[in-house]
């Protein structure tokens, strides 16, 4: 176990998030993304809801300078997502909602969403906004976290986050694991009129070096960190202490061995195209 003593944690959430979650979890999920899509040097790539921008990085590296646009509605970050990609300008990352995409009908290859739809006010709304900037034949790859239950380490932390902070708790959390099967997603591209719509369940294995790093950085790189807002130093330290040690009782001796807090996580992965 590293102990918290080793991570530097310092810094706004979108730059805990970049730093620590992004290694650990979302970078395994983009490149798994941005190899579905079969991106090629120079297609146009547009990211939906894109946060710090990692799969935008990884897929500027297969396109070549100049031709990947980040999208998304968070300033924070974006602003960590400009840094993150050396600033020069080979992405191009904007503010802006996945609703009413601010670009030309048929302009880009591909388009990409990762772990983005399921909070979308209007997620047909958006999927049909990502079909008219897709240029005919243009490509499609989204991915939806599947039931929290799946995804065992998740699901023990927000039953510890209910109980150690009330029934309300893990709202956040839990809405990011709104889709309950992959039918879900095959439907709503297919009423966005896709075409080609294909849907895996894909697992990725997911380890932290501890329970209480994970748990720590739920709670201040994510928008859970609103729920110890506005509280003492020693307080939000003690109730972050209590939902890890809540997650290490409950959760199966396999996910702790070796010190480390380790397990499956599951996604629903869509691939599509635009109707040529």
């Amino acid at each position: 176990m590293s102990g918290l003593s080793h991570w530097q944690l310092d810094g706004s959430a979108p730059e805990l998030y970049e730093r620590y979650l992004v290694p650990a979890i979302t970078a395994k999920w983009a490149a798994d993304l941005v190899e579905r899509a079969g991106i090629r040097p120079e297609e146009k790539v547009l990211d939906v809801a894109c946060g710090t921008g990692i799969v935008a990085r990884l897929a500027s590296l297969r396109t070549g300078s100049g031709h990947v646009t980040g999208l998304d509605l968070n300033q924070g970050m974006l602003s960590v997502a400009r840094k993150a990609s050396g600033g020069d300008g080979a992405i191009e990352f904007i503010d802006g909602s996945a609703l009413d995409l601010p670009f030309a009908a048929v302009t880009f290859d591909v388009v990409l969403c990762q772990l983005g739809l399921q909070f979308f006010p209007d997620q047909g709304m958006a999927l049909r906004e990502m079909r008219r900037v897709l240029l005919p034949g243009g490509r499609l790859a989204v991915s939806v976290y599947s039931p929290i239950e799946r995804t065992p380490g998740a699901h023990a932390f927000v039953e510890a986050l209910d109980r150690v902070l009330g029934s309300d708790a893990s709202l956040i959390k839990r809405g990011e694991h709104s889709f309950g099967a992959p039918g879900e997603l095959e439907e709503l591209l297919f009423n966005a009129a896709f075409e080609s719509v294909r849907v895996d369940t894909v697992v990725q294995g997911i380890a932290f070096p501890s329970v209480l790093d994970y748990v720590r950085f739920q709670l201040l790189a994510t928008p859970m960190a609103g729920l110890l807002d506005g509280r003492p130093e020693s307080e939000r330290q003690a109730l972050i202490d209590r939902v890890a040690s809540e997650v290490a009782d409950t959760s199966d001796p396999a996910m702790l061995a070796g010190g480390v807090f380790s397990f499956p996580q599951e996604a629903y992965v869509g691939t599509a195209l635009a109707p040529g």
